[in-house]
């Protein structure tokens, strides 16, 4: 459960979509912030229109709180581009959940566009939480929280914050092993009977599966990414592991993180690295950092 979150708010559906998701993953006794970036216009005039911009950014965000109904301290950035605005609040502010809207024209859209957004959010101090559009016009829980598995360390440490939510909301695990040709070549190389190197593949990884306590498991073939997918049709919650770059950097190098935040159907969490939970940190002192997405 995190306890410092900082959510990205605009004054569209995102936003409020992004506070919505922000309570349901926070601890009891989190403390809040909203915060807003606003685009600073280029020309000389754009020194004398800051502070008018500042004072619509500081309405909006009075207006959002109050909408919501959160008690929350709010933060304002005149910055482009608006994920490194965000990228610094968060380390200032020592966030360990960064949470943000799913839509196109929302705050997500504007923060996964631009070389420069992706050099700035690469290696996030903190968690980043994509929500689902509509998130906040239905009511949710956390009642099935599935894991993206494959005994990798990083997919143990997404199964131990699942753990932790799904006793904090009184909820289920599943977890879901994809195995691909790529999981047969690394054992051998592949055979004229491969079919039947991924029934065994498949029939193996079940029974380790199986062994897990207190998860429902499931073991299919296929690509990892559209699986994942599919799989998190019948999720609340999909919590995977990321393995090289921290969630944000997987996200723009191609990975299955950067699929699912454009394919998932259910909020998504990523966890980077070494890391175990919402509230730890690593040897250098950053925050744990996941991503939520849809």
């Amino acid at each position: 459960m995190f306890t410092n979150v900082l959510v990205g708010v605009d004054g569209r559906q995102g936003g409020r979509d992004a506070i919505a998701l922000a309570r349901q993953l926070a601890a009891p006794e989190a403390t809040f912030t909203l915060a807003h970036v606003y685009e600073v216009f280029p020309g000389k005039g754009a020194t004398l229109a800051i502070p008018f911009q500042r004072s619509e950014a500081q309405q909006l965000l009075e207006r959002e709180r109050q909408l919501a109904g959160v008690h929350a301290e709010l933060a304002i950035r005149g910055e482009v581009p608006v994920g490194r605005a965000l990228h610094e609040l968060a380390k200032d502010r020592r966030a360990d959940l960064l949470v943000v809207g799913s839509t196109r024209h929302a705050l997500i859209g504007r923060v996964l566009i631009g070389d420069d957004c992706r050099g700035a959010l690469h290696g996030a101090p903190c968690a980043l939480a994509v929500a689902t559009r509509g998130y906040v016009e239905v009511a949710h829980d956390l009642h099935r929280i599935g894991v993206g598995y494959d005994s990798s360390p990083e997919s143990e440490a997404a199964l131990r914050v699942a753990r932790e939510l799904a006793a904090a909301r009184g909820g289920v695990i599943r977890a879901l092993r994809v195995v691909s040709l790529h999981d047969v070549r690394e054992e051998r190389p592949i055979p004229a009977d491969w079919p039947d190197a991924i029934d065994e593949l498949v029939e193996r990884e079940g029974e380790r599966l199986a062994e897990i306590e207190g998860v429902q498991s499931v073991v299919t073939y296929g690509g990892p990414r559209e699986e994942l997918a599919q799989f998190g049709k019948d999720l609340d919650l999909l919590i995977v592991g990321s393995r090289s770059y921290g969630p944000v950097g997987r996200i723009f190098h191609g990975s299955v993180s950067r699929y699912l935040v454009g394919h998932a159907t259910c909020p998504l969490l990523v966890l980077p690295r070494g890391r175990t939970s919402g509230s730890e940190t690593d040897e250098g002192g950053a925050r744990a950092a996941i991503v939520a997405a849809g």
